[in-house]
Parts: structure tokens; C-alpha cells; sequence
């Protein structure tokens, strides 16, 4: 891969050479081209040769005399349209026995070309000029060459200790003091890093500000392609970077470089940074330790619709993420998937606010095969979503605590007094009712009992097939109810006591989930 070291210029630009303290010396004076200071000096050349543009190469700011050009004004045009056929920086007249001031000549044909004429008032060595200019060079180029290892030894190291996605583009923001972006080629945010507020300020209007700054480089925006093989699939870029775009450009490549590396090493598909991106974002949602107003910027950078939407929070369980999203997108739905812990896979819908959340979301449940949807009540405000996710949750939670009967779309009010205790199971009251209530089979060998227990109060205290599904005999499973109500000092026929250990049992399975 070719990279940006392999064509580096540590160049000056010409209004920076211009400002060194030697050529203030020599009172400098801009008379053409002004508008084009910035273009890069790679190297200055001393010539009084006519014919000095045959010696160039492009970028050279030439110093002269003009002693060869006093007097023939012929010479004088055809000398400046040679620097610009050759692409010079500049050029640089220092005024005397030649010329004791600046040649009109030679002035309109700088301006025309666009090319910028500098004349030096007072008598200057150009060797001192030279030898700045070149030292200078010289310390840039080694500095770019030092940077460019520094960068590729520490991501190298990276990738060899296995080290994530976000930590080798955490150490590129480190090397470039900037945000940094990964996008795939639809312009979505797959991955940031950076200042978290100077992140949030580039992707509050990112739609915008990508595709500005994807067909040109500019105001510190270096991007570099992701892809080998002759196959694009993504790029990065550094936002906002404050150095020369040489050196902007060469870290780029050096991080592209990584990242296309990480994935070869890591076996990825090009889809699996997007899948890690919706599992940061959606993981963050559902925990609610980032505010979700601060992750607004994130969503709508993912490419989630999120103006004047009305939001279904959903949670599949043992539902495979990329058959979701393949749902998803037959459908027409506009959403992000992503895989929670215990086989979880969090799905969050974003509709317009005319169509109708319930007949989507169940008309999605309808497509999938031997799952459970558990689902919130919509949202229509971005700041409650995250309460949506839990809720969401919670109710995936208590489905796979072994309710039955249960719609295709389950929500809160279908799991009832289970749903409850799933909401309730960390209070540290629960916990105690739960352990007081059950103390006599949480001890000792009372784990088959617990079973049985369980058993019986889900069938609704129906011995015969509480027996059944247990492979016992009648007689056996009498045994082991009257083991059970000793242990606990409860009477199983009692409704109340029995709705209390019930209750109980529910409890701690939540807890123990």
C-alpha cells in the first residue's frame, strides 16, 4: 500500500519562509501572486540561468539576480512563464545593480500566472537563505519520518497484543490531538475517538459536515481510504487536524494502514465494525450511565433517523443479530441491532411519527421464527429511550424465566406478577423477603426440593402433572410436598402462604438471573 510517507513533502510554504528572520532582513516585498503564499516551498534553488525552469522539478522557490535578464524584456516574460510551466514555489528578485526596482515586466507575468514574485530591498546573501530553508526541511522531514515510526511501532504493538478497535484509534486521536471518525462508505460513523466534546460538536451536524469534506481536503479534514483488493469499504479521517496537511495525511495512511491490518488479522466482515458500533451505542442506552442526550449525536451520526421520530424499544431473545437486521431491512424499518449479554439482541425501531408502532412491530415479530420479542410502550421523546431499553429488557428477562402463554409481541402487563419482580429484584427488601422465605431450601441438599417446588406453583399447584413432568409416582411426589412444607414450616394449601413462598421463589430465580 502506497502511504503518505512514500510521496511526503515536508515542505515550508512560502509565506512561512517569507517570515523566517533572515529574510525580514532583506526587507521583503510581495508585488504578484499574493494570493497564492501558501503554496509549499520543497526546496530553494539559486539560478541565474534564462533558461533555469529546464533545471526544476516543481516546488523549488528560485532566488536571482535577474543579471542574465536586465534589459530584455523578452527574456524577462519568457523567464517567469518557465518557473510556472515548471511549477516553481516562487520566485525571489533581489533588487540592485540589475534591477534597482521591480521589473513591470516580470511583475504582470507573475500575476497573470498566478505565480508569486517576491523582491528582497535590501542586499541579502541568498547562501543564508539557503542554507535556513534547507536545514529546516531537512528537521521536518526527520521529524515526519520519526513520527511516522512512532505511530506504526505503537500500533503495531496494538494489534499484536489483541488490543481493540477503539484503543488503536484512541492512540491515532493521542498522535493527532484531533477527533478521529471511521466511517463505511455511506458516510455512518462506525467508530470515534477523541475529546468526547469535541467528537459531539463534529457529529451534531455530521451529516452535513461529511459530505463537504469528502471530496477535498481542507480546514485540517485528512481523510484516508479503507479497503484492499481493489475493494473500498470505509475511511477515516482525522477532523479538525491542527499541522501541516503533509503530516496530517501521513498519519492517516499510517492508521488506515492499521485498521485495514486489524481486520485482516481479526477475520471481520466489513459489516462487523457497524454490528460494534450499535452494540456501543445501544449498550450505552440501555445502561443510562451516558445521558441520552449526550449519545443524540451518536445515534444521528449512525445514520438513525431521530427528528420527529417515534422510537420502539425491543429485545429478542436467543435472536441471531444479523438475521434481525436482515429483517429489518426487508421490512423497510429504520433501526439498529445489536447483541447484549445472556443472548440478548437489542433492536431499536425509529418510525414516523404517522405509522403505526404496534401493527410494525408486530408485523417484524411475525418474521421471526422461535423467538420472543419483548417490547416497551413507543417512545416519542429521544431522552426517555433509554428508560424503553430497560423496560424492553426487563421484560426479555421474565420471558425466559419460563412464562407461557405468551403473545408474539410480549410486553409488560403479559408477564404480570413475574414482570414486577424482575423490576423489583434488586431491592435489597426483595432480596431479604426472597432468602427468608426460602431459607429452609437454600440450605443443605434442598435443591432437587426447590425444583419441585418450582414446578408445582408454575402448574398452579396441579399434582399430577407436577409429578409427570418430574417422572415421579404419585405417592413419591407427596413425599417430597411434605419435605417442602416441613422445611419451610408453610402449608402449601393455604393460598396465602402459598402465594407468599410463590412470590418468594420468583424472586430469587430473578435474582439468580
Amino acid at each position: 500500500m502506497t502511504t503518505a510517507l512514500d510521496h511526503l513533502e515536508p515542505a515550508l510554504s512560502v509565506r512561512q519562509v517569507l517570515t523566517l528572520e533572515r529574510v525580514l532582513a532583506g526587507e521583503p516585498e510581495v508585488v504578484a501572486g499574493a494570493a497564492q503564499l501558501d503554496r509549499a516551498v520543497r526546496w530553494v534553488h539559486v539560478a541565474e540561468a534564462p533558461d533555469v525552469g529546464v533545471m526544476l522539478t516543481g516546488g523549488e522557490m528560485v532566488l536571482t539576480t535577474g543579471v542574465l535578464l536586465a534589459g530584455d524584456e523578452g527574456a524577462q516574460a519568457e523567464y517567469i512563464q518557465s518557473l510556472h510551466r515548471a511549477e516553481a514555489a516562487a520566485v525571489v528578485l533581489g533588487l540592485g545593480r540589475a534591477f534597482p526596482a521591480p521589473p513591470d515586466v516580470m511583475r504582470r507575468a507573475a500575476e497573470r500566472c498566478g505565480l508569486p514574485m517576491v523582491v528582497l530591498h535590501r542586499p541579502f546573501p541568498f547562501a543564508e537563505l539557503t542554507e535556513e530553508v534547507q536545514s529546516r526541511l531537512v528537521r521536518r522531514k526527520f521529524a515526519a519520518v520519526s513520527l511516522s515510526e512512532a505511530v506504526r511501532t505503537s500500533l503495531t504493538g496494538l494489534i499484536t497484543a489483541g488490543a481493540p478497535l477503539q484503543r488503536l484509534l484512541d492512540d491515532v486521536a493521542q498522535h493527532s490531538a484531533c477527533p478521529v471518525v471511521v466511517t463505511n462508505l455511506a458516510h455512518r460513523v462506525l467508530a470515534t475517538a477523541g475529546e468526547r466534546p469535541a467528537v459531539d460538536d463534529v457529529l451534531r451536524d455530521w451529516e452535513r459536515i461529511a459530505r463537504q469534506a469528502g471530496g477535498s481536503e481542507g480546514d485540517g479534514w485528512i481523510r484516508a481510504e479503507l479497503g484492499g483488493r481493489g475493494e473500498r469499504w470505509g475511511q477515516i479521517l482525522l477532523c479538525g487536524y491542527r499541522g501541516d496537511t503533509a503530516t496530517g495525511r501521513l498519519l492517516a495512511d499510517r492508521a488506515a494502514e492499521a485498521l485495514v491490518l486489524h481486520r485482516m488479522l481479526a477475520g471481520n466482515s466489513a459489516h462487523t465494525w457497524e454490528e460494534q458500533s450499535a452494540q456501543s451505542l445501544l449498550t450505552d442506552l440501555v445502561s443510562g450511565v451516558v445521558p441520552a442526550r449526550q449519545l443524540l449525536p451518536r445515534a444521528r451520526a449512525a445514520g438513525l433517523p431521530v427528528n420527529r421520530r417515534t422510537f420502539v424499544p425491543l429485545v429478542v431473545r436467543d435472536g441471531d443479530p444479523a438475521e434481525l437486521d436482515r429483517v429489518l431491512r426487508l421490512l423497510g424499518l429504520p433501526g439498529i441491532v445489536a447483541e447484549l449479554a445472556d443472548g440478548a439482541t437489542a433492536v431499536l425501531l425509529s418510525l414516523a411519527r404517522d405509522q403505526d408502532a404496534a401493527v410494525l412491530t408486530a408485523n417484524f415479530a411475525a418474521r421471526l421464527t422461535e423467538t420472543v420479542v419483548a417490547a416497551a410502550d413507543p417512545r416519542t421523546d429521544w431522552d426517555d429511550v433509554p428508560a424503553g431499553m430497560r423496560e424492553a429488557r426487563h421484560v426479555a428477562d421474565a420471558v425466559a424465566s419460563g412464562v407461557l402463554d405468551l403473545p408474539a409481541v410480549v410486553r409488560l402487563k403479559d408477564v404480570h406478577l413475574r414482570g414486577l419482580i424482575r423490576l423489583l429484584r434488586d431491592d435489597p427488601q426483595v432480596q431479604s423477603f426472597a432468602e427468608r422465605e426460602l431459607d429452609g431450601l437454600l440450605r443443605g441438599a434442598g435443591e432437587g426440593l426447590l425444583a419441585v417446588l418450582r414446578t408445582y406453583l408454575a402448574t398452579g399447584r396441579n399434582k399430577s402433572r407436577t409429578a409427570q413432568l418430574h417422572h415421579v409416582s404419585r405417592p413419591a411426589l407427596y413425599r417430597r410436598l411434605e419435605a417442602i412444607q416441613t422445611r419451610l414450616g408453610v402449608d402449601l394449601d393455604d393460598f396465602e402462604q402459598a402465594a407468599s413462598v410463590h412470590i418468594a421463589l420468583l424472586a430469587h430465580d430473578a435474582q439468580q438471573g
